[in-house]
């Protein structure tokens, strides 16, 4: 699928919201030390840096060629 290719603006800022988002409830949840929700928003803030680093290769995926 080409779509991540011909879309590029949209891609970087899919990226850029999902990166800094994560940024910021990573920091948020840290700041919560001791309590159980600190824990979960620093692992919804993972899996939403993960989304920004998937967006991210989605266009380099493809045929790889022989023996990879």
């Amino acid at each position: 699928m080409n779509f991540w290719k011909e879309h590029g603006s949209l891609r970087a800022l899919l990226i850029a919201v999902f990166f800094l988002a994560g940024l910021a409830l990573v920091i948020y949840g840290w700041k919560l030390t001791g309590k159980l929700s600190g824990l979960g928003l620093m692992l919804v803030g993972v899996a939403a840096l993960l989304v920004a680093l998937w967006i991210y290769n989605k266009p380099f995926e493809g045929d790889r060629g022989p023996g990879l």
